[in-house]
């Protein structure tokens, strides 16, 4: 028996606008397209997103992503600036060209990127 794609609504939406090319939702990384799984860059800042959630037991990381992007939102009106400026975007970001990050990451590294 063959697997079944089973795509969310928010996926959907996500990769039709253009605003996103992978997204975590642990434990999985959901990419636009297979050719993307060989970019390195973008598969480490998802697995960085990885490693965040297990610090966090997994549900208080996307409690605490959700929570940090609707305060920026509310702040910034804008969704790029609330969303670059989620702590745990910002230390992906910040590292993802780093392919060996994760093998010298510190635990609960992503709290230096709380501060604006």
């Amino acid at each position: 028996m063959k697997g079944k794609a089973v795509i969310s609504p928010l996926l959907t939406y996500l990769f039709s606008a253009g605003r996103a090319d992978a997204v975590t939702v642990f434990p999985f990384i959901f990419v636009r397209t297979v050719k993307m799984t060989q970019d390195k860059v973008l598969m480490n800042h998802e697995r960085i997103h990885l490693q965040q959630a297990l610090e966090l037991f997994v549900l208080p990381f996307y409690i605490l992503y959700a929570l940090e992007f609707l305060i920026h939102l509310l702040h910034d009106r804008n969704f790029n600036n609330a969303y670059r400026n989620i702590s745990f975007e910002r230390e992906a970001y910040a590292r993802e060209t780093d392919l060996h990050y994760l093998k010298t990451r510190k635990r609960w590294s992503f709290i230096k990127y709380y501060a604006r």
